[in-house]
């Protein structure tokens, strides 16, 4: 796996002025995010903010019976942890490594102390959050009022805007997590998928075959969050 070694593979951090990221850079640490890693537990204190380069991580929601169900995922757009930027210090969804990869982290103290002090890293920051909270919403709506067929095409192109490639390693059982479904319904929706030729899918490994066809099977929840995605934040394609 090629390891970024520039921080500025991520967006946020490739936007912010001269000036403040010549004082976050060197403060930033290469961190490598496994696959299932846990970055940060429901209601735990959070040290660090991080900001994914080529991985992806997923924001759950977990239940008291221990299930589960995604509410938003990151990448190389945006970053893990805008409790701590804004106020909260914690947080009741869970954060965990969805597509292994690498990305950078930094001090609690060290955000919290550039929010407050810079309106350019404030006004960022916040139009990341109000994209952010766009998507949660966006995939409450979708989780209710659309097909898992649907879904699966929603969540697989937003995967899919945050890889560098059209390949995903990802079992039927963990996304069927990420869903909050069970895994006949994954494996049911995924074969219709591979019938229609719009992927491939063995052995955890999906495929994008036809991207512009899973546009077109999805619902309208992934144009409404990329849209505000594209209009809120500065946009770089992953490398």
């Amino acid at each position: 796996m090629k390891l970024p070694s520039n921080p500025q593979t991520n967006n946020l951090l490739a936007a912010l002025p001269e000036s403040e990221w010549l004082r976050w850079s060197p403060q930033l640490e290469l961190v490598e995010l496994k696959l299932g890693q846990v970055l940060y537990e429901s209601g735990s204190v959070m040290y660090h903010v991080f900001f994914p380069t080529n991985a992806i991580v997923s924001l759950l929601y977990v239940m008291e019976d221990g299930s589960s169900a995604e509410i938003a995922v990151v990448g190389h757009e945006g970053v893990v942890g805008i409790s701590i930027f804004m106020g909260g210090g914690s947080t009741p969804s869970r954060a965990v490594v969805q597509s292994a990869g690498w990305g950078f982290k930094l001090r609690s103290a060290a955000i919290q102390e550039e929010f407050n002090r810079s309106s350019a890293v404030m006004h960022l920051l916040l139009r990341y959050t109000q994209a952010l909270i766009t998507q949660m919403a966006q995939t409450a709506v979708c989780n209710r009022h659309h097909s898992l067929d649907q879904q699966l095409c929603r969540w697989l192109l937003l995967s899919l805007d945050r890889l560098t490639g059209s390949d995903l390693v990802m079992t039927q059982e963990l996304i069927a997590n990420m869903l909050g479904v069970r895994r006949e319904g994954v494996t049911e929706s995924a074969l219709k998928l591979q019938k229609t030729g719009l992927i491939s899918y063995a052995r955890g490994h999906i495929k994008v075959l036809d991207r512009v066809g899973l546009e077109k099977r999805t619902c309208e929840c992934y144009d409404v969050v990329k849209r505000e995605y594209d209009r809120l934040l500065p946009y770089k394609s992953a490398d």
